[in-house]
């Protein structure tokens, strides 16, 4: 019984130190999905105001002198 106990500790630190590195992993992979989420929400919202402020800046030049 000893012996199981004594080896505990040392699988127990090898374990945590395995699952210590995935996560560390898997925070890139969700900050990567992030930014992506975000570029395309740019570019949504880009392609969506784009011709309404294209019309808009075109009205505001031809009405200046």
């Amino acid at each position: 019984m000893a012996l199981v106990t004594y080896w505990q500790q040392p699988i127990a630190l090898w374990v945590r130190a395995r699952i210590a590195r995935t996560e560390r992993g898997a925070s890139l992979v969700e900050y990567a999905l992030l930014v992506a989420l975000i570029a395309v929400v740019c570019v949504a919202a880009v392609t969506f105001f784009g011709g309404q402020v294209g019309g808009s800046l075109s009205r505001s030049a031809s009405s200046l002198p």
